[in-house]
């Protein structure tokens, strides 16, 4: 047996100890891979938690959105019924089947059992009642259960007249506890009211939960001020009952599959635990499954809902992504792992990969002149003389000769006069040099090129030292002289329409002021004629007449009103902005203070976050704290536990110091969010004038400020949960970085 050579033994013992190093940064490698994978899942499961959590508590909030908007809808019903016992004394039962006829509940108000009408008696009441109904010839009119009682609220009217629905006319409502408390409770407050659950007297609804809303109806169709006066003035209820499986079944048909429920009515007289309302088959105490629970005063009761994801909703955070992430990852891993230990074996590849560099640079020497050769940019080599060792045929076109008579000759004879631009002159500098010189062609035309010299490293022996490359500018230069004489004629020009723009301006102001004087003269007139007439000749003209000499003069007022709006919103443009570093904080105090100063009675919470500051007009900023502050007092007018916050907006990166972001919020009336674009227009009210007063002007005025110092605004919020408003100013100026006027 022959023996190995000394000389392939010692290689193997210089190549084992980098195997071994080899092989353990390969397992390294494999272990931190397997622990950044094992990290990466943990973490990706519980963001998944948490994003399948929140997804859960918006669409219930938007199940709660809709039950409350089906209660809404209920509620507009019975304001209905009550307009029409304002509009006639006593409807007759024609009428009122055709006004309830004409609300299509079946369609409209899916869920009702009928619309009805219950008159406030006593004693002597009810026999009148009984007499006037056999004088008509309706028969005896019969109250159930039978009993002598102080008042009674029978049921008078229902309608559709259907088999169940004609049964339960003439039962006294006011007899049963559930019924008149919530009866009693709309009597006095003049608000429509919700019952406890209640057994519906309807034959067939006696399995199932049912409730009642009722709307007071007062003598006259003028609701009193006070509850000893609603209680004299009461003439009776409309009222709407229906099953809560029927009501929670068409108010959630979208989201039935997704959800399970429970309600609980946990108001006054339901007890310690409640009473509950609705429960869904699906829904479990034990199951394992997302839950939130969120209470709502609804219509004088309080309602606790709790939501449960059902198997089927697709909310739970899945594995199966995460599997796949995880695989995914270890079988990265493993591949790195084989690439390591493949890498441990190309050190036998050093010697072919060292006699390739060879052939290598033979190719780009290859490249070089075939990029050389077809460049359409004149190129040359030259020597430490300034002589030409090599041109390409691009250089002989522009030069007006041949490639082969160019070389030997001097490069820079061929140019006429100094050069017209350079950069990096010092022939020491290995940076590319740009001149710009005139070059005078064999056939003596004189033409503009850019020249870019650059060194370069010549063979061993050989006296290249720079290559040059040539560029005819010549066209290009005179075009771009061209568009300098046309941006001169166009500067010329919007000079111009910016002075006839300025003229403008001028005599729309003086038009606006002028107008504005106009529509004064004659508004004063019939407002000073109208305070006459009722001074003068109020008990000529009676009650009546006074009180539309009130409407007039009250109009003429809010026209004025309307034009000094309009005309201090159109100088918000027209002033120029005097730019300061503000202190928001202690502007929004002083606003603050304004409001409670001159609305003593008000109990409002407001929190202003110190150290608020932003670079402004300061009489506009104000003008703009005004108004989002003003408009958060007013529509938090009859809120328990208002609450007003001015505060920085976290969503804005102000780190720069260029933007500053902040947020006027307040928990009052809110708005509906799909009209939250008209909120900025002029005149555009989402509340109605006898719920809250102001011309609409104010956040028409707001949005201009914003944008007049370049920033944003939007408005967030919700029927009853208050709004949000986000808007940006420029930030504080640091000294040294300009005034900003400019």
């Amino acid at each position: 047996m022959t023996r190995p050579s000394p000389e392939p033994l010692r290689a193997i013992d210089r190549i084992r100890p980098s195997s071994r190093r080899a092989y353990l940064l390969a397992v390294i490698v494999l272990v931190g891979a397997l622990l950044m994978v094992w990290t990466y899942a943990r973490t990706v499961a519980e963001r998944e938690q948490r994003v399948a959590e929140a997804e859960f508590v918006a669409e219930s909030s938007e199940i709660a959105m809709l039950l409350q908007q089906r209660l809404l809808q209920y509620d507009l019903a019975l304001h209905g019924g009550v307009s029409l016992y304002w509009s006639v004394a006593r409807p007759t039962a024609r009428q009122w089947r055709d006004y309830v006829g004409g609300l299509d509940i079946g369609r409209r108000f899916s869920g009702l059992m009928g619309l009805g009408y219950a008159p406030h008696l006593r004693r002597s009441d009810l026999e009148a009642l009984q007499l006037q109904m056999r004088d008509e010839g309706r028969g005896l009119f019969q109250i159930r259960p039978h009993g002598v009682r102080e008042v009674y609220g029978p049921i008078l009217l229902l309608e559709p007249q259907t088999l169940a629905n004609q049964a339960v006319v003439g039962y006294d409502m006011f007899s049963e506890d559930q019924r008149r408390r919530a009866m009693v409770d709309a009597r006095d407050s003049g608000e429509i009211r919700l019952t406890a659950p209640v057994r519906l007297q309807q034959p067939g609804a006696t399995g199932t939960v049912g409730l009642l809303m009722y709307a007071p109806v007062y003598a006259n169709g003028i609701q009193p001020g006070n509850p000893t006066a609603r209680r004299t003035a009461i003439s009776g209820w409309v009222y709407a009952p229906f099953t809560v499986d029927a009501f929670v079944r068409n108010a959630l048909q979208p989201f039935r599959p997704r959800h399970a429920l429970r309600i609980t009515d946990i108001g006054p007289g339901a007890g310690t635990a409640g009473a509950l309302l609705y429960r869904d088959a699906a829904f479990r105490d034990d199951a394992q499954a997302l839950r939130y629970s969120n209470t709502y005063d609804l219509y004088g009761r309080q309602w606790r809902i709790d939501f449960q994801s059902t198997a089927s909703a697709g909310l739970l955070p899945g594995s199966s992504d995460l599997r796949a992430t995880v695989v995914s990852g270890v079988v990265t891993s493993l591949l790195l792992f084989a690439v390591l230990l493949a890498l441990a074996h190309t050190q036998s590849r050093a010697e072919r990969l060292a006699s390739a560099m060879s052939e290598s640079y033979r190719r780009s020497e290859q490249r070089f002149r075939s990029a050389m050769q077809y460049s359409a940019s004149g190129i040359a080599l030259l020597d430490r003389d300034d002589r030409i060792v090599e041109a390409n045929p691009a250089l002989a076109e522009i030069l007006g000769a041949t490639p082969g008579a160019l070389a030997g000759t001097p490069f820079s004879a061929r140019f006429v006069g100094s050069p017209a631009e350079a950069a990096g002159t010092d022939a020491d500098d290995a940076r590319p040099r740009h001149v710009t010189r005139n070059l005078r062609r064999s056939d003596g035309d004189i033409r503009l090129v850019q020249l870019i010299y650059s060194q370069v490293p010549g063979d061993l022996g050989s006296d290249v030292s720079a290559l040059v490359q040539v560029d005819d500018v010549t066209d290009r230069v005179r075009a771009e002289r061209q568009v300098h004489e046309l941006n001169r004629t166009l500067e010329a020009r919007v000079a111009r329409r910016t002075h006839e723009l300025t003229i403008a301006n001028h005599e729309l102001e003086s038009f606006a002021y002028s107008v504005s004087h106009d529509l004064r003269a004659p508004l004063r007139t019939v407002e000073g004629f109208g305070r006459v007439l009722s001074e003068r000749f109020g008990a000529q003209i009676g009650d009546d007449g006074r009180g539309y000499l009130a409407r007039i003069r009250n109009a003429a007022t809010r026209m004025d009103e309307l034009i000094d709006a309009l005309l201090k919103m159109s100088r918000i443009t027209r002033e120029p902005l005097r730019h300061a570093d503000l202190d928001l904080s202690r502007m929004a105090g002083d606003v603050a203070a304004e409001l409670a100063a001159a609305d003593p009675a008000r109990r409002v919470e407001v929190a202003i976050d110190p150290g608020l500051e932003a670079s402004g007009d300061a009489a506009l900023v104000r003008n703009l704290l005004q108004n989002l502050i003003g408009n958060a007092w007013k529509f938090t007018a009859g809120r328990d536990g208002a609450r007003i916050v001015f505060a920085r907006d976290p969503d804005v990166d102000d780190s720069d110091g260029t933007v500053a972001g902040f947020i006027v919020r307040d928990n009052g009336a809110g708005f509906e969010p799909a009209y939250a674009s008209k909120l900025f227009r002029p005149f555009q009210r989402l509340h109605s004038g006898e719920e809250y007063e102001g011309h609409g002007i104010g956040l028409a005025t707001v949005k201009r400020i914003v944008e007049r110092h370049g920033g944003s605004i939007r408005a967030e919020g919700a029927v009853g949960e208050g709004a949000t408003f986000r808007f940006t100013l420029p930030g504080v100026r640091v000294p040294g970085e300009g005034n900003g006027n400019g």
